[in-house]
């Protein structure tokens, strides 16, 4: 007999890349866990997971899908992100909210860079897994492939659970090593039938089970005594050790099957319910730990549902016919409906909306939420995602999400002046549900910039921005951001003198300019002496040259690295007044930078880059071609990381060529670093392209 669980609830995600089959996965186990009545199809548009108009038309998971269920007594939160690289935030975001991880691998396939980041994720959270061997039944599939990409690519000792059996035809079954029986089952039958192991299969059988039982034995000092002494292990012992080496990773489970024929999902089902740890469980090993808001004291929470209550949302979605949904995970306590908590993150009260249980785009309302479960909670108003939900009088704040940042850039533009505002709510609704997006107003360049992870994130946003909000928009190559400055000094007079039918206007000053090293901004000196200009004035006159310092005399760019001085000038007793100070101040200014050798700078981005090993070579001396300067190459968990400084100039369509370059295996990140001077041949022709502009605009 197995022994009886702490409590009867699961919170797993499914992760894989792109491609291997992780809705197909997800379809399979609803299916068998009595959810649906019929498997669905990804590429028919049928499947629980994927039901967005993006899925349906891209054939591909877009967002992140709360699956719940119940099967063998226990209530299963299943977590299905997308495997796009592009939406690396989605699954990022849903660990936080999971107790343990089935990774998806594809028998056809290699591990991609999304998932190995995932994997990283996975380990730093010290989350429990199950790895599924998925696609078998296809021409070409490699279960042993699998198994070696856990040892190197994961670095990980995986122990077959599952054995894939093969006919003629194809993948029949398969042999589960755990149970002792083939597990036999087609997609047209959510049942399964467990049939006596063939004699040919005995030896194959034999070794696993060895194997799996030595593995167990081998973590814990006494089940090894226990083995050594009797030679084998007590069912209980059996599965305590098998349940304490998946809590504590001692070892990667691996179970081989098909999702699209529905074999190997029962043991897989199994494994969840049986193997996996509960809430309860997982909190007594891995607390969730956050602060106290206001006396910064760390605070833990076991899952407990007698602790005092919070939540973590994790996920955001704006649905169109209840509204805003906030996905939480209750990390401890118990919550109804309609009750008042403290958003600890932003520090203000929340009235609870109803609670939903989640099977794709069906709601179902339920009352009250427990600790280590997951619900969705409507029309929270000042709540988004990675915030903290609790008890007012027991605070605690989680950590934030540590989200990618977005890589890839367009200036937006609405196609028409009526569609402006919708453009900019529906993009702020669409940073809502995602993240990982950005939206700006680029003050230098008058332009709005939406930035993203890659050309297929941007894609999806303008695609949503149309279905949800009904806006269209043409999208631009991002203005840089260039600035100016001078590289000698100079001196000039400005002097404004405007004489009318009563008091006139009169200012008169002498600046000095000089240049100040990179990244020092402006710094303004008063050196007259003697009175020559009135001490009243000499405000005005910085504000002058603070006004003028917005466009430099090359491209209009702001000038920037400058140390400005005022030391004599002359004023008249009646005429002079602030605004003929502030006058002169400017037309000083602009004098002496013409004749202080302007130059213009470019931003110069900090680009660390996760490239495979083979890749390395192509794609340093193509970072040289981009005028990079490599900075550090550092061996980083089976690939290599390359830091460079590269302008931002040539790295607007970086993401499509990085990705030629590496097979999409590599990825990137990139911050400001710091302004530099433009190559002389580059700046003549930014020169001229922005004087171009200019002249355009002003004929409009």
């Amino acid at each position: 007999m197995e022994t009886a669980r702490l409590d009867p609830v699961r919170n797993v995600a499914i992760v894989s890349g792109s491609g291997a089959g992780k809705t197909s996965l997800s379809e399979a186990l609803l299916y068998v866990g009595g959810a649906i009545p019929m498997l669905g199809s990804v590429a028919q548009g049928t499947t629980v997971s994927d039901y967005e108009p993006e899925e349906l038309r891209h054939r591909n998971s877009t967002s992140t899908s709360l699956l719940q269920f119940t099967w063998n007594h226990t209530s299963i939160n299943l977590i299905d992100p997308p495997g796009a690289l592009d939406l690396l935030g989605e699954p990022l975001a849903a660990l936080q909210a999971v107790d343990a991880v089935i990774l998806l691998l594809s028998g056809n396939m290699g591990v991609r860079t999304e998932l190995a980041r995932v994997w990283a994720r996975i380990t730093e959270l010290d989350l429990p897994c199950l790895v599924f061997v998925n696609g078998l039944d296809k021409e070409g599939a490699s279960y042993e492939n699998a198994l070696e990409t856990c040892r190197k690519q994961f670095d990980c000792t995986p122990i077959t659970m599952t054995i894939p059996i093969k006919q003629s035809h194809g993948l029949d079954s398969i042999l589960d090593v755990r149970h002792e029986k083939i597990m036999w089952s087609g997609p047209n039958s959510a049942k399964v039938e467990q049939r006596p192991i063939a004699s040919n299969l005995e030896k194959t059988f034999s070794e696993a089970h060895q194997s799996l039982v030595e593995a167990i034995a081998e973590s814990r000092e006494h089940l090894l005594e226990t083995y050594l002494t009797q030679g084998q292990l007590r069912q209980e012992e059996f599965l305590e050790g098998l349940r304490y080496d998946i809590r504590t990773k001692q070892f990667l489970p691996v179970y081989a099957g098909s999702a699209t024929q529905n074999i190997g999902i029962w043991s897989l089902l199994d494994a969840i319910v049986t193997l996996l740890p509960s809430p309860s469980e997982r909190g007594e090993i891995h607390p969730w730990y956050g602060i106290h808001p206001e006396t910064h004291a760390e605070c833990a929470r076991k899952g407990s549902p007698h602790e005092p209550f919070s939540a973590y949302v994790f996920k955001t979605i704006i649905d169109p016919f209840i509204g805003r949904l906030s996905y939480c995970r209750v990390m401890s306590g118990t919550i109804s409906a309609d009750a008042t908590v403290l958003n600890t993150s932003k520090q203000v009260r929340e009235k609870l909306g109803h609670f939903y249980r989640v099977l794709g785009k069906r709601h179902v309302t339920t009352d009250r939420a427990c600790g280590g479960e997951i619900v969705a909670i409507g029309k929270l108003k000042d709540t988004s995602t990675g915030d903290t939900l609790c008890h007012e009088q027991a605070p605690v704040c989680y950590p934030m999400l540590s989200l990618p940042k977005p890589i890839l850039s367009f200036a937006v533009e609405a196609k028409s002046k009526t569609d402006i505002d919708k453009v900019s709510l529906g993009l702020h609704k669409l940073i809502e549900e995602d993240p990982t997006l950005g939206f700006t107003r680029n003050t230098d360049t008058k332009e709005m910039v939406l930035s993203g992870m890659g050309q297929f994130h941007i894609d999806l946003a303008l695609e949503k921005l149309h279905r949800k909000f009904g806006a269209d928009v043409v999208l631009h190559t991002p203005k840089i951001p260039y600035r100016e400055t001078l590289k000698t000094k100079s001196q000039a007079q400005g002097k404004y003198k405007k004489q009318t039918g009563g008091h006139g206007q009169f200012g008169d000053c002498w600046l000095e300019v000089a240049p100040l090293p990179r990244g020092h901004g402006y710094a303004f000196e008063n050196r007259v002496v003697g009175g020559a200009i009135p001490r009243n004035f000499i405000p005005a006159v910085e504000k002058g040259v603070l006004e003028a310092m917005h466009e430099g005399p090359l491209s209009g760019f702001p000038i920037v690295d400058v140390e400005v001085a005022v030391y004599d000038g002359s004023a008249h007793a009646v005429d002079s007044s602030e605004m003929a100070f502030k006058i002169a101040g400017s037309m000083a200014f602009k004098k002496a930078i013409e004749t202080a050798h302007p130059v213009l700078l470019e931003p110069i981005m900090m680009v660390e880059i996760d490239t495979p090993t083979d890749a390395v070579g192509a794609v340093m001396g193509d970072l040289n071609a981009r005028r990079g300067r490599i900075v550090a190459v550092n061996a980083h968990d089976h690939a290599e990381q390359i830091t460079a400084l590269v302008p931002l100039a040539e790295l607007l369509r970086y993401a499509t060529a990085l990705n030629a370059m590496t097979g999409g295996r590599g990825s990137y990140g990139m911050d400001f670093s710091q302004y530099d001077e433009v190559p002389r041949e580059l700046a003549a022709k930014v020169i001229e392209r922005y004087k171009a502009e200019g002249q355009v605009a002003t004929a409009h």
